[in-house]
């Protein structure tokens, strides 16, 4: 960079217009980053619907940029869409795009959107003490609080009504999702200390309704607590299709989740260790020995919302460490698969590549619960080793 003499003589003023000068010349040192891995489900998705990630993009430090990005997405209703990267550099064209956008009502909890973007606003507020900052956090806050139901759930989307959107949804994490933000609003710790006092107690009553949904909504077989549902009618709290390929079942990961949650609190009272208890025999019951799916190579196919460069197999393997089904049958305990076009399968094989490549259907989802943190849970609320 050129540099120029200036000079400003030795009075105040003087003194006072070469320190401006001295802050505009010298590059001011990078923010401390703030996480983006609550934002990664919505980047992940972007890329792979893109089917690109060779885009200019802001660095982690650049903070206030990031941040900018997330007040142009956020819609006038104080929720956000879904994926989309806040890091990426915005043409004029889609800047413009994003402001004619703002009225818009596409927001949604889904692929953790809204509540995580609350969560890095607050950050960049502490971080940096620009209003707007605050001004959109709680403006997110008040349309979390806004879309919880009376019984307590919170939907798929909000406000729209269409197809499985006002579903009470657990798939995707959005029950717990949006509740482990509340906790943290509701403590009053950094970067949530400038939430005052009667939005701290509506998130404390949001987040008591939201905890006895939760427990309303664990699927009881033959008179037997189990797991949870991906998706429930908001009105009868039944288990419900959602997605096509997510048909009315139980689900192993999302459970852990929310078993997670429920064990993470301070005072679980004899209703949550009962659910606790109970999910986590299920999970014991419903694991998966001698298979293994493996990666095999195969022809690279462009989907609409993703490449598969592989493919998925499910191998029998006696050596193989136990995996779960994503989905299981809630009459039979069945792993349970499906289509595009709805068909359920109980074949990993009999799903369609795009649907077998582009959605999780097995994993070692509980292998971490059930091996450290509910021995250690147990101990510590029931006294067992």
């Amino acid at each position: 960079m050129n540099s120029t003499i200036v000079h400003f003589g030795n009075s105040l003023a003087g003194i006072v217009a070469a320190a401006a000068c001295l802050l505009v010349a010298w590059p001011l040192a990078a923010a401390e980053p703030i996480s983006i891995e609550g934002l990664g489900d919505g980047i992940r998705h972007w890329k792979n619907g893109s089917g690109t990630d060779g885009y200019p993009a802001y660095e982690p430090g650049q903070v206030q940029e990031i941040a900018e990005n997330l007040l142009r997405y956020q819609r006038a209703n104080g929720g956000w869409p879904k994926d989309f990267d806040p890091l990426r550099i915005l043409s004029e064209e889609e800047l413009k795009k994003l402001a004619a956008a703002r009225d818009r009502e596409d927001t949604t909890f889904d692929n953790r959107a809204t509540y995580t973007v609350v969560e890095y606003l607050a950050a960049a507020y502490q971080q940096t003490s620009d209003e707007r900052y605050r001004e959109a956090a709680l403006s997110g806050l008040d349309f979390i609080l806004r879309a919880q139901y009376a019984n307590g759930g919170w939907p798929h989307t909000y406000p729209s009504t269409k197809g499985y959107y006002p579903h009470i949804t657990i798939v995707d994490d959005v029950m717990v999702g949006v509740l482990s933000t509340l906790s943290r609003i509701a403590n009053g710790k950094p970067p949530f200390d400038f939430v005052d006092e009667p939005n701290r107690n509506r998130v404390a009553e949001a987040i008591a309704r939201g905890e006895r949904c939760l427990l309303r909504l664990q699927v009881v077989i033959d008179g037997q607590l189990t797991a949870w549902a991906p998706q429930y009618d908001s009105v009868t709290l039944e288990p419900t299709q959602g997605r096509a390929f997510e048909p009315p079942a139980l689900v192993s990961s999302e459970s852990v989740g929310v078993l997670r949650y429920l064990m993470h609190l301070d005072e679980p009272n004899a209703e949550m260790r009962t659910a606790i208890r109970s999910g986590v025999e299920w999970l014991e019951r419903s694991k998966i020995v001698g298979l293994r799916i493996e990666r095999v190579p195969a022809e690279t196919i462009r989907y609409r919302n993703h490449t598969s460069r592989d493919d998925l197999v499910a191998v029998e393997d006696p050596q193989a460490a136990p995996v779960w089904a994503r989905f299981y049958e809630i009459e039979t305990n069945r792993p349970l698969m499906a289509n595009r076009d709805g068909k359920k399968v109980y074949r990993l094989a009999d799903v369609e590549r795009e649907r077998r490549t582009g959605y999780s259907w097995y994993g070692a989802y509980a292998t971490g619960l059930l091996a450290r943190e509910y021995p250690a849970w147990r101990k510590k609320w029931i006294g067992e080793p």
